[in-house]
Protein backbone atom coordinates (compact mmCIF):
# COMPACT_ATOMS: atom_id res chain seq x y z
CA UNK A 1 0.00 0.00 0.00
CA UNK A 2 1.31 3.48 -0.98
CA UNK A 3 2.13 5.79 1.79
CA UNK A 4 -0.78 7.97 0.19
CA UNK A 5 -3.54 5.39 0.57
CA UNK A 6 -1.90 4.55 3.93
CA UNK A 7 -2.76 8.03 4.98
CA UNK A 8 -6.36 7.36 4.73
CA UNK A 9 -6.20 4.33 6.71
CA UNK A 10 -8.75 4.36 9.97
CA UNK A 11 -7.10 2.41 12.99
CA UNK A 12 -9.03 0.78 15.52
CA UNK A 13 -10.46 2.94 18.45
CA UNK A 14 -10.08 1.54 22.12
CA UNK A 15 -12.10 3.63 25.03
CA UNK A 16 -12.36 2.23 28.83
CA UNK A 17 -14.65 3.84 31.33
CA UNK A 18 -15.68 3.07 34.75
CA UNK A 19 -18.89 1.69 35.15
CA UNK A 20 -21.52 3.59 37.26
CA UNK A 21 -24.63 4.83 36.19
CA UNK A 22 -24.98 2.93 32.54
CA UNK A 23 -25.75 5.85 30.43
CA UNK A 24 -23.27 8.08 31.58
CA UNK A 25 -20.44 4.90 30.47
CA UNK A 26 -21.76 4.83 27.31
CA UNK A 27 -21.92 8.51 26.91
CA UNK A 28 -18.36 8.39 27.80
CA UNK A 29 -17.49 5.26 25.17
CA UNK A 30 -19.41 6.84 22.46
CA UNK A 31 -17.02 10.10 22.99
CA UNK A 32 -14.61 7.49 21.50
CA UNK A 33 -16.05 5.33 19.44
CA UNK A 34 -18.73 7.53 17.45
CA UNK A 35 -15.88 9.62 15.63
CA UNK A 36 -14.53 6.89 14.43
CA UNK A 37 -17.96 5.39 12.67
CA UNK A 38 -17.14 2.04 13.25
CA UNK A 39 -18.23 -1.01 11.37
CA UNK A 40 -18.46 -3.17 14.34
CA UNK A 41 -17.89 -2.35 17.71
CA UNK A 42 -16.81 -5.17 20.40
CA UNK A 43 -17.47 -4.41 24.12
CA UNK A 44 -16.04 -6.45 27.59
CA UNK A 45 -17.49 -5.42 30.92
CA UNK A 46 -17.66 -6.51 34.77
CA UNK A 47 -20.23 -6.78 36.33
CA UNK A 48 -21.27 -8.84 33.69
CA UNK A 49 -25.37 -7.63 34.23
CA UNK A 50 -24.29 -4.25 33.12
CA UNK A 51 -23.23 -5.43 29.65
CA UNK A 52 -26.55 -5.86 27.71
CA UNK A 53 -28.00 -2.22 29.24
CA UNK A 54 -24.78 -1.21 28.30
CA UNK A 55 -25.17 -2.26 24.24
CA UNK A 56 -28.38 -0.67 24.20
CA UNK A 57 -27.06 2.79 25.36
CA UNK A 58 -24.70 2.32 22.99
CA UNK A 59 -26.96 1.60 19.98
CA UNK A 60 -28.00 4.44 20.06
CA UNK A 61 -25.09 6.60 19.22
CA UNK A 62 -23.77 4.52 16.64
CA UNK A 63 -24.36 4.21 13.14
CA UNK A 64 -27.36 1.84 11.81
CA UNK A 65 -25.16 -0.41 10.18
CA UNK A 66 -22.64 -1.18 12.83
CA UNK A 67 -23.18 -4.69 15.11
CA UNK A 68 -21.95 -5.01 18.56
CA UNK A 69 -20.62 -8.26 19.94
CA UNK A 70 -19.18 -9.19 23.23
CA UNK A 71 -18.88 -10.75 25.97
CA UNK A 72 -18.96 -11.31 30.46
CA UNK A 73 -15.32 -11.16 31.63
CA UNK A 74 -13.33 -12.11 34.42
CA UNK A 75 -11.81 -8.71 34.45
CA UNK A 76 -10.71 -6.05 31.77
CA UNK A 77 -7.21 -5.37 30.31
CA UNK A 78 -6.65 -1.78 28.79
CA UNK A 79 -3.74 1.56 29.54
CA UNK A 80 -5.29 1.25 32.54
CA UNK A 81 -3.87 -1.92 33.45
CA UNK A 82 -5.80 -4.59 34.59
CA UNK A 83 -9.19 -3.63 36.11
CA UNK A 84 -12.86 -4.09 37.46
CA UNK A 85 -16.14 -3.09 37.53
CA UNK A 86 -14.96 -1.33 33.87
CA UNK A 87 -15.86 -1.74 30.48
CA UNK A 88 -13.98 -1.94 27.59
CA UNK A 89 -14.83 -1.05 23.93
CA UNK A 90 -12.33 -1.12 21.01
CA UNK A 91 -14.18 0.28 17.43
CA UNK A 92 -13.29 -0.93 14.14
CA UNK A 93 -13.83 2.07 11.59
CA UNK A 94 -15.97 0.92 8.59
CA UNK A 95 -13.24 2.84 6.26
CA UNK A 96 -10.63 0.01 7.04
CA UNK A 97 -12.63 -2.70 7.85
CA UNK A 98 -15.48 -5.29 6.64
CA UNK A 99 -17.27 -7.76 9.34
CA UNK A 100 -19.86 -10.15 9.37
CA UNK A 101 -21.03 -12.13 12.31
CA UNK A 102 -21.89 -15.44 12.81
CA UNK A 103 -23.70 -17.08 15.64
CA UNK A 104 -23.02 -20.81 16.51
CA UNK A 105 -25.72 -22.11 18.73
CA UNK A 106 -26.41 -25.04 20.73
CA UNK A 107 -22.51 -25.22 21.96
CA UNK A 108 -24.07 -28.46 24.31
CA UNK A 109 -25.44 -29.89 21.73
CA UNK A 110 -22.31 -30.01 19.20
CA UNK A 111 -24.20 -29.15 15.43
CA UNK A 112 -20.85 -29.70 13.76
CA UNK A 113 -22.32 -30.48 10.62
CA UNK A 114 -24.52 -27.42 10.97
CA UNK A 115 -21.67 -25.10 12.19
CA UNK A 116 -19.68 -26.10 8.97
CA UNK A 117 -22.19 -24.92 7.13
CA UNK A 118 -22.57 -22.13 7.91
CA UNK A 119 -19.04 -20.94 8.57
CA UNK A 120 -19.23 -21.61 5.02
CA UNK A 121 -21.76 -20.03 3.58
CA UNK A 122 -20.24 -16.98 5.76
CA UNK A 123 -17.38 -17.32 3.34
CA UNK A 124 -19.07 -17.11 0.37
CA UNK A 125 -21.30 -14.74 0.79
CA UNK A 126 -18.43 -12.07 2.69
CA UNK A 127 -16.61 -13.19 -0.85
CA UNK A 128 -13.25 -11.67 1.07
CA UNK A 129 -10.90 -9.15 -0.76
CA UNK A 130 -7.59 -11.16 -1.93
CA UNK A 131 -5.95 -7.59 -1.11
CA UNK A 132 -6.85 -7.24 2.12
CA UNK A 133 -6.23 -9.44 5.34
CA UNK A 134 -8.48 -11.54 6.53
CA UNK A 135 -8.67 -12.77 10.13
CA UNK A 136 -11.33 -14.28 12.78
CA UNK A 137 -12.49 -13.43 16.63
CA UNK A 138 -13.95 -16.17 18.65
CA UNK A 139 -16.06 -15.17 21.50
CA UNK A 140 -17.02 -17.99 23.39
CA UNK A 141 -20.06 -18.85 25.95
CA UNK A 142 -17.80 -20.82 28.36
CA UNK A 143 -20.17 -22.62 30.57
CA UNK A 144 -20.85 -24.90 27.61
CA UNK A 145 -17.97 -26.23 27.70
CA UNK A 146 -17.14 -27.45 24.13
CA UNK A 147 -14.15 -25.33 23.04
CA UNK A 148 -12.38 -28.01 22.22
CA UNK A 149 -14.83 -29.44 19.37
CA UNK A 150 -15.89 -25.52 18.41
CA UNK A 151 -12.41 -24.45 17.41
CA UNK A 152 -11.25 -27.67 15.61
CA UNK A 153 -14.67 -27.32 13.40
CA UNK A 154 -13.44 -23.47 12.99
CA UNK A 155 -9.72 -24.92 11.58
CA UNK A 156 -11.53 -27.34 9.93
CA UNK A 157 -13.90 -25.24 8.07
CA UNK A 158 -11.68 -22.20 7.39
CA UNK A 159 -8.43 -23.53 7.31
CA UNK A 160 -6.99 -20.07 5.89
CA UNK A 161 -8.42 -17.62 8.30
CA UNK A 162 -6.30 -16.83 11.41
CA UNK A 163 -8.70 -17.24 14.16
CA UNK A 164 -8.24 -16.12 17.88
CA UNK A 165 -10.08 -15.25 20.71
CA UNK A 166 -11.52 -16.07 24.39
CA UNK A 167 -14.46 -17.93 26.64
CA UNK A 168 -16.13 -15.53 28.47
CA UNK A 169 -15.69 -15.25 32.23
CA UNK A 170 -17.76 -14.15 35.40
CA UNK A 171 -14.82 -12.73 37.60
CA UNK A 172 -13.85 -16.06 39.58
CA UNK A 173 -17.34 -16.54 40.24
CA UNK A 174 -17.36 -20.04 37.25
CA UNK A 175 -20.86 -19.37 37.69
CA UNK A 176 -22.68 -17.85 35.05
CA UNK A 177 -21.08 -16.58 31.79
CA UNK A 178 -22.42 -14.95 28.53
CA UNK A 179 -22.10 -13.47 24.87
CA UNK A 180 -23.70 -10.81 23.26
CA UNK A 181 -24.73 -9.79 19.64
CA UNK A 182 -26.02 -6.27 19.98
CA UNK A 183 -28.62 -6.42 22.68
CA UNK A 184 -29.47 -9.90 22.88
CA UNK A 185 -28.17 -11.85 25.64
CA UNK A 186 -26.76 -15.09 24.31
CA UNK A 187 -25.81 -18.68 26.18
CA UNK A 188 -24.51 -21.57 24.81
CA UNK A 189 -23.40 -19.81 22.04
CA UNK A 190 -20.28 -18.49 20.23
CA UNK A 191 -20.11 -15.54 17.89
CA UNK A 192 -17.30 -15.40 15.25
CA UNK A 193 -16.62 -12.33 13.54
CA UNK A 194 -14.73 -12.58 9.93
CA UNK A 195 -13.38 -9.44 9.61
CA UNK A 196 -10.90 -8.14 6.75
CA UNK A 197 -8.78 -5.01 6.91
CA UNK A 198 -6.38 -2.48 5.04
CA UNK A 199 -4.03 -2.76 8.28
CA UNK A 200 -1.32 -5.34 9.22
CA UNK A 201 -2.32 -7.69 11.25
CA UNK A 202 0.44 -9.91 13.53
CA UNK A 203 -0.70 -12.45 16.12
CA UNK A 204 0.99 -12.81 19.01
CA UNK A 205 1.02 -15.86 22.02
CA UNK A 206 2.88 -16.06 25.37
CA UNK A 207 2.81 -18.08 28.10
CA UNK A 208 5.65 -18.04 31.15
CA UNK A 209 5.47 -21.81 32.57
CA UNK A 210 8.24 -24.54 30.89
CA UNK A 211 7.85 -27.94 32.14
CA UNK A 212 9.64 -29.71 34.94
CA UNK A 213 10.50 -33.29 35.13
CA UNK A 214 7.32 -34.16 37.77
CA UNK A 215 5.09 -35.84 35.82
CA UNK A 216 1.59 -37.41 36.32
CA UNK A 217 -0.70 -39.92 34.87
CA UNK A 218 -4.45 -39.13 34.95
CA UNK A 219 -5.80 -42.26 36.26
CA UNK A 220 -9.34 -41.50 36.24
CA UNK A 221 -11.21 -38.52 34.30
CA UNK A 222 -14.41 -37.42 32.94
CA UNK A 223 -13.46 -35.42 29.94
CA UNK A 224 -17.04 -34.39 29.63
CA UNK A 225 -17.30 -32.09 32.90
CA UNK A 226 -13.17 -31.33 32.51
CA UNK A 227 -12.93 -33.29 35.85
CA UNK A 228 -9.70 -35.20 36.99
CA UNK A 229 -10.66 -37.89 39.58
CA UNK A 230 -7.60 -39.49 40.12
CA UNK A 231 -3.85 -38.82 39.42
CA UNK A 232 -1.50 -41.36 39.72
CA UNK A 233 -4.49 -43.65 41.23
CA UNK A 234 -4.77 -41.43 44.11
CA UNK A 235 -7.50 -38.52 44.55
CA UNK A 236 -6.94 -36.08 42.33
CA UNK A 237 -6.90 -32.89 44.79
CA UNK A 238 -4.86 -34.31 48.19
CA UNK A 239 -2.32 -35.87 44.71
CA UNK A 240 -2.32 -32.32 43.37
CA UNK A 241 -1.70 -31.01 46.57
CA UNK A 242 0.91 -33.40 47.80
CA UNK A 243 3.24 -32.30 44.53
CA UNK A 244 3.37 -29.36 44.70
CA UNK A 245 3.60 -29.13 48.69
CA UNK A 246 0.58 -27.61 49.85
CA UNK A 247 -1.61 -28.97 52.14
CA UNK A 248 -5.45 -30.08 50.62
CA UNK A 249 -7.69 -27.38 52.25
CA UNK A 250 -5.28 -24.21 51.16
CA UNK A 251 -5.86 -25.37 47.38
CA UNK A 252 -6.81 -22.17 45.68
CA UNK A 253 -7.23 -20.30 42.30
CA UNK A 254 -3.52 -18.44 42.90
CA UNK A 255 -2.02 -22.34 43.74
CA UNK A 256 -3.16 -23.14 40.60
CA UNK A 257 -2.13 -20.42 38.82
CA UNK A 258 1.57 -20.94 40.32
CA UNK A 259 1.47 -24.84 39.68
CA UNK A 260 -0.28 -25.63 36.44
CA UNK A 261 -0.48 -28.78 34.66
CA UNK A 262 1.29 -28.88 31.03
CA UNK A 263 0.01 -31.64 28.31
CA UNK A 264 2.28 -32.49 25.46
CA UNK A 265 0.93 -32.29 22.07
CA UNK A 266 2.79 -32.17 18.88
CA UNK A 267 5.59 -31.39 20.71
CA UNK A 268 4.64 -28.07 22.48
CA UNK A 269 2.87 -28.33 26.15
CA UNK A 270 -0.22 -26.59 26.53
CA UNK A 271 -1.79 -25.52 30.27
CA UNK A 272 -4.61 -27.13 31.83
CA UNK A 273 -5.80 -24.65 33.95
CA UNK A 274 -7.28 -25.80 37.52
CA UNK A 275 -10.06 -23.31 38.05
CA UNK A 276 -11.36 -25.19 41.62
CA UNK A 277 -11.07 -28.08 44.09
CA UNK A 278 -14.84 -29.92 45.40
CA UNK A 279 -15.74 -30.96 48.34
CA UNK A 280 -15.67 -34.60 46.92
CA UNK A 281 -11.99 -34.33 45.99
CA UNK A 282 -12.18 -33.38 42.34
CA UNK A 283 -10.40 -30.83 40.19
CA UNK A 284 -12.49 -28.86 37.92
CA UNK A 285 -10.47 -27.66 35.24
CA UNK A 286 -11.30 -25.01 32.10
CA UNK A 287 -9.99 -27.90 29.41
CA UNK A 288 -10.67 -31.25 28.31
CA UNK A 289 -8.29 -34.26 29.29
CA UNK A 290 -8.62 -37.71 29.21
CA UNK A 291 -7.89 -40.65 30.81
CA UNK A 292 -4.37 -42.27 30.28
CA UNK A 293 -3.16 -38.29 29.43
CA UNK A 294 0.34 -37.35 30.67
CA UNK A 295 1.00 -34.20 32.33
CA UNK A 296 3.83 -32.33 33.73
CA UNK A 297 4.02 -29.57 36.64
CA UNK A 298 4.88 -26.81 35.32
CA UNK A 299 7.29 -24.18 36.67
CA UNK A 300 6.66 -20.10 36.52
CA UNK A 301 9.34 -18.14 34.48
CA UNK A 302 9.62 -14.46 34.42
CA UNK A 303 6.55 -13.18 34.14
CA UNK A 304 6.48 -9.78 32.56
CA UNK A 305 10.40 -10.22 30.65
CA UNK A 306 9.57 -12.46 27.63
CA UNK A 307 6.26 -10.67 27.86
CA UNK A 308 7.36 -8.02 26.76
CA UNK A 309 10.20 -8.94 24.12
CA UNK A 310 7.62 -10.12 21.81
CA UNK A 311 6.44 -7.27 22.10
CA UNK A 312 9.51 -5.20 20.87
CA UNK A 313 9.57 -7.96 17.61
CA UNK A 314 6.47 -6.33 16.64
CA UNK A 315 7.98 -4.39 13.22
CA UNK A 316 6.38 -0.88 14.64
CA UNK A 317 4.40 0.48 17.66
CA UNK A 318 0.52 -1.04 16.68
CA UNK A 319 -2.02 0.84 17.29
CA UNK A 320 -4.15 -1.47 18.79
CA UNK A 321 -3.25 -4.77 20.28
CA UNK A 322 -6.40 -7.15 20.84
CA UNK A 323 -5.99 -9.04 23.89
CA UNK A 324 -7.24 -12.21 25.47
CA UNK A 325 -5.29 -12.96 28.36
CA UNK A 326 -6.42 -15.77 31.21
CA UNK A 327 -7.65 -14.54 34.46
CA UNK A 328 -4.94 -17.14 36.21
CA UNK A 329 -2.31 -15.52 34.59
CA UNK A 330 -3.58 -11.92 35.82
CA UNK A 331 -4.24 -13.43 39.36
CA UNK A 332 -0.12 -14.66 39.29
CA UNK A 333 0.97 -11.35 38.19
CA UNK A 334 -1.21 -9.17 40.57
CA UNK A 335 0.06 -11.49 43.03
CA UNK A 336 3.75 -10.96 41.68
CA UNK A 337 3.24 -7.34 42.88
CA UNK A 338 3.32 -6.65 38.85
CA UNK A 339 0.43 -4.50 38.54
CA UNK A 340 2.50 -1.31 37.69
CA UNK A 341 4.87 -3.17 35.09
CA UNK A 342 1.85 -4.45 33.43
CA UNK A 343 -0.03 -1.28 33.26
CA UNK A 344 3.07 0.29 31.73
CA UNK A 345 3.35 -2.40 28.36
CA UNK A 346 -0.51 -2.17 28.29
CA UNK A 347 -0.50 1.63 28.04
CA UNK A 348 2.90 1.74 26.06
CA UNK A 349 1.51 -1.18 23.33
CA UNK A 350 -2.03 0.19 22.96
CA UNK A 351 -3.74 -3.11 24.52
CA UNK A 352 -7.12 -3.35 25.57
CA UNK A 353 -9.17 -6.79 25.91
CA UNK A 354 -9.97 -8.68 29.09
CA UNK A 355 -9.25 -11.73 31.01
CA UNK A 356 -10.82 -15.06 30.13
CA UNK A 357 -11.77 -18.46 31.09
CA UNK A 358 -9.83 -20.13 28.18
CA UNK A 359 -8.02 -19.03 25.00
CA UNK A 360 -8.03 -20.02 21.60
CA UNK A 361 -5.71 -19.82 19.13
CA UNK A 362 -4.98 -22.18 15.63
CA UNK A 363 -7.38 -24.57 16.25
CA UNK A 364 -6.79 -25.22 19.70
CA UNK A 365 -8.04 -24.17 22.98
CA UNK A 366 -5.25 -23.29 26.01
CA UNK A 367 -5.37 -21.76 29.47
CA UNK A 368 -3.19 -19.13 31.04
CA UNK A 369 -1.87 -18.09 27.99
CA UNK A 370 -2.07 -14.80 26.62
CA UNK A 371 -3.09 -14.47 22.36
CA UNK A 372 -3.50 -11.54 20.78
CA UNK A 373 -3.89 -9.72 17.38
CA UNK A 374 -2.13 -6.36 16.79
CA UNK A 375 -2.87 -3.81 13.97
CA UNK A 376 0.12 -2.16 12.54
CA UNK A 377 -0.50 1.00 10.51
CA UNK A 378 0.97 0.23 7.00
CA UNK A 379 2.81 3.54 6.86
CA UNK A 380 5.30 2.18 9.73
CA UNK A 381 6.21 -0.44 7.07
Amino acid sequence: MSKSAAAHVATPVKATIHMGDVASAAAGLLASLAPAEPELVLIFASPSATLPVLAAELRKGLPVACRIVGCSSAGELSGEGYSNGTAVAIGFPARSFRSEVLVLDELSRLPVSRWMTGLRDLVQRFRPDPGRRLFGILLVDGSAQQEEVLVATLDAALPHVMVMGGSAGDDLDFSQTFVIADQAVLRDVAIFCLIETDLEVRDLIFDHFRATETRMIVTRANPAERSLLEINAEPAAEEYARIVGVPVGELSPLVFARHPLLVNMGGRYFVRAIRQQTEDGRLLLMSSIDTGAVMSLGLAEDLTEGFEAMLRNLPATPSLILSFDCILRRLAMEHAGLGGVIKDIFNRYNMAGFNTYGEQHGGMHMNQTFVGLAFLDPEGH
